[in-house]
């Protein structure tokens, strides 16, 4: 079985800094992150099976691809987190209801730091498509 896969937003400073810490202080085997921004290749094979990275971050787990809230609420499920955002967020966010509850503002906070560097909130808007 393949080590899951978090694609996040890496024009994002929110969504950086969240896929760092899961990558490096989560206790997740194997989790691999990969920035769906500058990574074109995998941006549009999510998007050829319907899912686009400006609605949220993915976490590909063999075939299955969880996107946006789910995305997150299997990440806090699973982590052992010792930073201390993780600490915080991960018990919030490992409910399904919870995570749909707050993913909006997870967005919101998203499309507040892409705005603030200048970039699209559809990552094919900036010409790398």
């Amino acid at each position: 079985m393949s080590a899951p896969v978090l694609v996040f937003d890496g024009g994002c400073v929110f969504c950086r800094h969240f896929a760092e810490l899961s990558e490096l202080r989560s206790g997740i085997p194997g989790l691999q992150i990969r920035d769906g921004r500058a990574d074109l290749a995998l941006r549009q094979q999510l998007e050829r099976r319907g899912y686009r990275l400006r609605d949220g971050a993915m976490v590909l787990d063999g075939e299955q691809v969880l996107h946006g809230a789910e995305a997150i609420a299997w990440l806090c499920r699973r982590m052992s987190a010792s930073a201390a955002l993780l600490q915080l967020l991960s018990p919030l966010l490992a409910d399904s209801r919870r995570a749909r509850a707050m993913y909006p503002l997870l967005l919101f906070a998203r499309r507040l730091a892409l705005s603030v560097r200048g970039l699209p909130l559809d990552p094919g808007q900036d010409g790398s498509r």
